[in-house]
């Protein structure tokens, strides 16, 4: 069974693991279950078992000194993520061959924490859209049942297939209106949004170059914090001696497991809000309320000033006009082989004006100030991630989103982490057998992301250990 990033990093210093038997068993695993999942785009196989080498041998000669927790790690990249010499898709036939011309420095900085680079992982093209769907280029079925094809979340789709499966520890995802947050909960996983203009977008192909975000998708809270620091290009030693010591993040993140939430005060929804939700994920956004009220939160209504409908009109024009400027020509063209429901979505940027999106980009900006005064008290907001649970790919209705909630973060320059609640329970009216992963995402302030990473972890550690999904790599 493919282990977790804390797991390969405890096993790596006590000498049970080796980064050659974890990138072996990742790749035993992908090509044993990726023929059903569909999460790849490209594995890179030779190379990987390459990386795993040169990091079993660096680990030899380091004889104590610290490489970091994420040394020797097996991890995947969205395909809208450059790596020099590689093709990045981002998702469209249309750029099948397209080479990239160097590697993102997110990518860069996972490479010299160490990572091993497994491959790339499928995306709605050009990362425009939630449900995880893709034309031409495939749609990963989602792990979470294994005789109806559901949704896996979008855009960052295969992402958060792959991990969900136990194909890799971790991927990396990018979230302009949830496109992290919506696969890891559509596929039980934990999700971190990062803080708008805190990590470079370099070298990751644009949606809105407002709005777009990189961020890390795992199986644990923990994790996300460990991957997160290596994208964020924090020193390996001083990683590895916060993580062993419980200083600064993991300090915070302990604190929260061990002492609980007294203290921190979080906004829920209100009535008007809670009606959009479908049943089975109220029942488990309620229920992780009572979770939190029990660890000592204090928990009261919270109501933005501007509703979630509102931001979403507005953020529409910014990501439409923006995504219209880098692919208009494309999708202009009718004879282009793309994704005919991202072109409904990109083409009604041409009839945006430039005084529309100004006026937008200065809507935004006071709408941020307007949140700013009244989340003055709170901590952070709590949602549910989505409004409902995994639907069956025909049923996913490609005019709508399932963003309602997390599309806020990104227009509110919010981070947010979402982690899994627990599954729906068998023979509900959304669910198969084995029920469907529900999730609670928490919103914090910008630059907030160890408090929002510490509410998700003691959220998680009462919780319990979530069940694998039917579609699991296995032992």
């Amino acid at each position: 069974m493919t282990a977790t990033i804390a797991e390969l990093a405890a096993g790596y210093r006590d000498g049970s693991r080796s980064p050659v038997e974890a990138t072996e068993e990742c790749l035993a695993a992908i090509a044993a279950l990726d023929g059903r999942v569909g999460a790849w785009q490209a594995v890179y196989g030779d190379e990987a078992r390459a990386a795993a080498e040169a990091a079993e041998v660096a680990l030899d000669l380091a004889a104590g000194e610290p490489l970091g927790p994420f040394w020797g790690v097996p991890f995947a990249l969205k395909d809208i993520v450059d790596v020099e010499g590689r093709v990045t898709t981002a998702g469209s036939a249309a750029w099948a061959d397209r080479i990239s011309p160097a590697t993102g420095t997110v990518a860069r900085r996972l490479l010299e924490a160490g990572g091993i680079l497994l491959g790339k992982t499928k995306t709605v093209e050009f990362a425009m859209g939630g449900w995880g769907t893709n034309q031409h280029m495939g749609t990963p079925w989602n792990p979470w049942d294994a005789d109806v094809a559901r949704t896996p979340g979008g855009s960052s789709s295969g992402s958060g297939a792959a991990v969900a499966s136990g194909m890799a520890p971790c991927a990396v995802g990018t979230d302009t209106g949830g496109s992290v947050r919506l696969p890891a909960a559509l596929c039980g996983i934990v999700g971190l949004k990062t803080t708008e203009g805190l990590l470079p977008i370099d070298g990751i192909v644009p949606l809105s170059h407002t709005l777009d975000t990189p961020g890390p998708l795992a199986r644990s809270v923990l994790d996300a914090a460990l991957m997160f620091d290596a994208m964020s290009g924090t020193t390996p030693a001083e990683v590895e001696r916060d993580w062993l010591t419980g200083a600064g993040r993991y300090g915070a993140l302990r604190a929260a497991v061990d002492g609980g939430l007294a203290g921190r005060r979080i906004g829920c929804l209100s009535d008007a809000e809670r009606a959009g939700v479908e049943a089975d994920q109220l029942a488990a956004y309620d229920a992780a309320l009572e979770v939190l009220a029990g660890l000592g939160a204090e928990l009261a209504v919270f109501d933005p000033p501007t509703s979630f409908e509102e931001m979403k009109n507005t953020r529409f024009l910014i990501v439409t006009a923006e995504s219209y400027h880098y692919y208009g020509e494309l999708m202009e063209d009718p004879s282009s082989k793309v994704d005919e429901r991202v072109r409904a979505r990109v083409l009604p940027g041409a009839g945006i004006s430039a005084s529309a999106y100004i006026e937008a980009m200065l809507r935004r900006r006071a709408d941020l100030a307007e949140f700013a005064a009244a989340f003055e008290g709170f901590d952070a907001m709590a949602t549910p991630t989505t409004p409902m649970l995994p639907l069956p790919v025909d049923e996913a209705d490609e005019t709508n989103t399932p963003a309602l909630f997390t599309r806020a973060a990104n227009f509110l320059a919010l981070c947010s982490t979402t982690v899994p609640t627990g599954v729906s329970e068998p023979g509900s009216a959304t669910g198969p057998a084995g029920g469907l992963p529900t999730s609670i995402q928490f919103m914090c302030r910008g630059g907030d992301e160890t408090l929002s990473l510490s509410l998700a972890a003691a959220y998680e550690a009462a919780r319990g250990p979530m069940p694998a999904p039917p579609l699991w790599a296995g032992e």
